[in-house]
């Protein structure tokens, strides 16, 4: 598949002259950019839409891609489906160019690659664009009490890694400036919430909810939550929180209201540098039916959920900052941002990099507990997704990660990242029971956190409860705001093991991981299963790109999968598409 150039139907007759086109990994790259981008104003049923007539055009199957097959091969349709009296895949079509359109006058101003669906059909196109050159980021001379220039842009994801990579690495962790003590992770200011009723137990209700949601977003480790008094101000200096100098970034208000039984909160968070609303919402609770504290502990986890997990709104908020000439404390941080945006796709192209920028960060903020957790997770990855290590001496990946790991949780027992790093180090130790505990732990700590939910889950399936650990990565992929490349890939499986293959199809085409081994084994025995040809481009993909599943197929598997009759029935799969299966 790489470097062949693809176009759907009719490209050549749009584009007039011959034109160079795009190889087929450059277009994926720019779909996986586009479905992470928070510009790209599509819903999920769009960008299923997407992946699946870009993936069926660069397989070659740009022929299939009619109103029939994307009705019930993506949205679920019954198979009498007919496209004359059911308009969804045209009304879909239209949003989905739409999204697009805006997306490239937007966040995708800059890419190299064009996707398009004309009218008239549902085949895309793609076609090379001409962009202006980005600006390198300038080797700077820095002052001695340097001003910080800073403005929200709408990028993507991706963008900001290299934004950030580049510049902790460039010059940023390095310099010559006095150094801060922390970190610089986002501070949230979360005000009294204002009681509009004013009578009965409303006060109570407005105070109580304030501090339930102070609880819960307490429990994201990287966002310090700074309570404030009954006039709005910080109660840093009473309470010890933070120091004064420290300024919240964020301010979290609402207003609760009670109209008989129902009880109404308004929520909104603002940027305090310029007083730009970032997100509000809206919640009810019927109290004829739920208990007052059921109600509150529902809207905080919806509320915490929201803003601060890993792809939330404060994520997102951060992840498009641009500095110039970023402060080491920043640029620590942003590490971890680029932790999240390589999270999204596995690339092993940007391993190194962000193995490198927290390595960095780790030794200029050795107390800085998330920064050790993803850590080893990046030492993680080398093992699962056989990324190269920095160099073959010393100690090994496993136990690099499980010393990064215990340095977390030893500086903060409660950082989830650091007990999910546990847990990973412990599974690919061969302890899976023990890493099912420190899972099921972390997750009781926090169980708004849907990426321990997805990972923890997707263990507890691989040990053998696939039933449990199923349902939720299935609900960690549902209160995702971010892409779910991973957690599809793992309900694929899901629904392999029910023998639901042409569901487990469906899943692993939606968000494809080229640059992932396990994806593309995971897309071998589920087409194998269905007697799909697209099981020879899986199979050619594990040959050259993960050789050890011919060497020993076995030991692959079974480093992964906890039962033996699971893994014996991968390798059934494995042999049916062509990978030979040891001996027992």
């Amino acid at each position: 598949m790489s470097g062949e150039a693809h176009q759907g139907p009719g490209a050549s007759e749009r584009n007039g002259p011959v034109q160079e086109l795009p190889d087929a990994e450059a277009v994926l790259a720019t779909l996986n950019r586009i479905i992470a981008s928070p510009e790209f104003d599509a819903t999920d049923r769009n960008k299923r839409f997407l992946s699946y007539v870009v993936t069926e055009t660069l397989n070659g199957r740009g022929d299939r891609i009619k109103a029939y097959t994307i009705a019930t091969e993506v949205f679920g349709r019954e198979a009498s489906f007919d496209a004359h009296g059911d308009p969804i895949v045209r009304v879909e079509a239209g949003q989905l160019r739409r999204a697009l359109a805006g997306y490239y006058v937007s966040a995708g101003r800059n890419e190299a690659v064009e996707i398009s669906i004309p009218k008239g059909g549902y085949a895309p196109v793609f076609l090379s664009r001409e962009v202006a050159a980005p600006t390198p980021i300038p080797k700077l001379t820095i002052p001695a009490a340097p001003e910080r220039t800073i403005r929200r842009a709408a990028i993507p994801i991706g963008v900001a890694l290299a934004v950030f990579v580049g510049a902790g690495l460039g010059y940023g962790l390095w310099s010559g400036r006095a150094m801060p003590s922390r970190p610089d992770i986002p501070r949230i200011l979360v005000q009294p919430f204002e009681d509009l009723t004013q009578s009965g137990n409303s006060a109570r209700l407005a105070s109580g909810l304030t501090q339930e949601i102070i609880g819960q977003i307490s429990k994201f480790r990287d966002i310090v939550v700074i309570a404030a008094d009954a006039e709005g101000r910080p109660l840093s200096d009473a309470l010890g929180v933070l120091p004064v100098q420290d300024s919240p970034r964020y301010n979290l208000s609402g207003s609760l209201e009670l109209d008989g039984s129902t009880l109404r909160l308004q929520t909104q968070l603002v940027s305090r540098s310029d007083g730009a609303v970032l997100w509000a919402n809206k919640y009810a609770g019927d109290l004829s039916v739920s208990s007052v504290t059921g109600i509150k502990s529902e809207i905080a986890d919806q509320v915490a959920t929201a803003l601060a997990q890993p792809y939330g709104v404060i994520f997102r908020e951060d992840a498009a900052r641009q500095m110039v000439s970023p402060p080491e404390d920043w640029t620590a941080y942003a590490c971890t941002l680029g932790y999240y945006a390589y999270r999204l796709t596995f690339d092993a192209s940007t391993h190194a990099e962000i193995r490198s920028c927290l390595e960095d960060a780790v030794e200029r903020f050795p107390t800085y507990a998330t920064a050790w957790g993803l850590l080893s997770l990046m030492y993680i990855d080398e093992l699962r997704y056989r990324f190269p290590p920095e160099s073959a001496n010393g100690p090994s990946s496993i136990e690099k990660a499980k010393l990064a790991a215990r340095k977390a949780v030893s500086l903060d027992p409660s950082n989830i990242r650091g007990l999910e790093a546990e847990m990973f180090a412990l599974y690919f130790s061969g302890e899976k029971d023990a890493a099912i505990q420190v899972g099921k732990a972390a997750l009781e700590i926090n169980p708004n956190d849907t990426e321990l939910m997805g990972e923890y889950g997707y263990r507890l399936a691989l040990s053998g409860d696939w039933k449990a650990g199923c349902a939720l990565v299935d609900e960690a992929r549902k209160r995702q705001p971010g892409p779910a490349g991973a957690y599809e890939a793992a309900l694929a499986l899901c629904a392999y093991q029910l023998n639901d293959y042409a569901t487990a199809a469906t899943w692993i085409r939606k968000y494809p991981m080229t640059d992932n081994p396990q994806y593309h084994a995971i897309a071998a025995i589920i087409f194998a299963e269905l007697g799909d040809p697209q099981v020879t481009s899986e199979v050619d993909w594990l040959r050259l790109h993960a050789p050890q599943y011919f060497k020993d197929a076995r030991a692959e598997i079974a480093y992964r999968i906890g039962r033996k009759e699971d893994v014996d029935r991968i390798l059934v799969s494995l042999e049916k598409a062509g990978i030979p299966a040891p001996n027992q």
